[in-house]
């Protein structure tokens, strides 16, 4: 997978500041990684699209927020900027850390599925030197590995699919009056039930819009609205979510998993599945077993 990063945060740093570089790479279909020192330097941020979850490896005790002064980082502190937030940083002296980069679409299937909320409905905490420990373990686990190889590379993705679950768990909100239009509560959980059960047929948008009474148009719009995904990219993910968690946990023969998860053969699994995490299902297979 092309280890060049399109996060704008990961640009400022690589373009409009003091920050070296260590090592990036991107882990599976918005999601990326990068290790980065710093040392003297003044940066900030403006709603940068996607998210970003920072972990101090090193230093950083003279690192603080304009918004926050006297407020100082230090080793193990995290820091969680969601993407439509905006900050100035001041660093003073040396600071070694790790980004996590993440896009809006890829937690909205995790809010869909684990917190049972629209996406959009969901605000992620805007949070400056947190301690937690658990989050802060799941990012030393990802540092850990070494990325620029493959195996290892999507054994760190799956600890990033875990760090993300705590993170829309435990450190998000309620956005208040951000739900209008959409699809009801109900019509959105017999939606997800829906295609769960039908993911190893075919499953056409006019038969999902004849369960909501709407038609092709209105429905892809209201769906959109309340899964953060288009209907075929929610397809997509769902059975991709499914040919991971057959891969990881049992011994089915490729072209079983592709028909479980309504894939037209084991090369249409396979294309797909190397488009959303750089990698074949077989080689997925072998790092996790690895």
């Amino acid at each position: 997978m092309d280890s060049s990063l399109d996060h704008q945060i990961f640009t400022i740093l690589s373009e409009r500041s003091h920050a070296t570089l260590e090592r990036a790479a991107m882990l599976s279909d918005g999601i990326g990684v990068a290790e980065w020192r710093n040392h003297d330097d003044q940066t900030c941020y403006s709603e940068p699209g996607s998210h970003t979850l920072s972990l101090y490896l090193s230093g950083g005790q003279g690192t603080w927020r304009r918004s926050q002064p006297g407020h100082y980082g230090a080793p193990g502190r995290l820091c969680l900027l969601p993407g439509d937030h905006a900050s100035e940083w001041v660093i003073d002296g040396d600071l070694h850390f790790v980004h996590l980069y993440f896009s809006p679409t890829r937690l909205a299937e995790l809010i869909v599925t684990s917190m049972d909320r629209e996406p959009r409905a969901v605000q992620l905490a805007d949070l400056t030197y947190l301690d937690d420990a658990v989050l802060a373990g799941w990012c030393r686990r990802i540092h850990a590995i070494d990325w620029t190889e493959d195996a290892m590379r999507l054994a760190a993705n799956e600890l990033v699919q875990q760090t993300l679950l705590h993170l829309v768990r435990q450190h998000s909100g309620w956005r208040p009056g951000a739900v209008r239009g959409g699809l009801a509560p109900a019509l959105r959980r017999r939606l997800v039930d829906y295609i769960d059960a039908g993911l190893d047929g075919e499953i056409t948008l006019a038969e999902l819009a004849g369960l909501c009474a709407l038609s092709e148009f209105h429905f892809a719009r209201a769906f959109r609205a309340s899964f953060g995904l288009p209907p075929h990219a929610w397809l997509i993910a769902r059975r991709l979510d499914r040919a991971r968690r057959l891969l990881r946990d049992g011994d089915l023969p490729l072209t079983a998993v592709a028909a479980a998860c309504g894939f037209a053969s084991g090369s249409h699994l396979t294309r797909r599945f190397r488009d959303a995490l750089g990698a074949t299902p077989s080689q997925y297979r072998a790092a996790l077993r690895r």
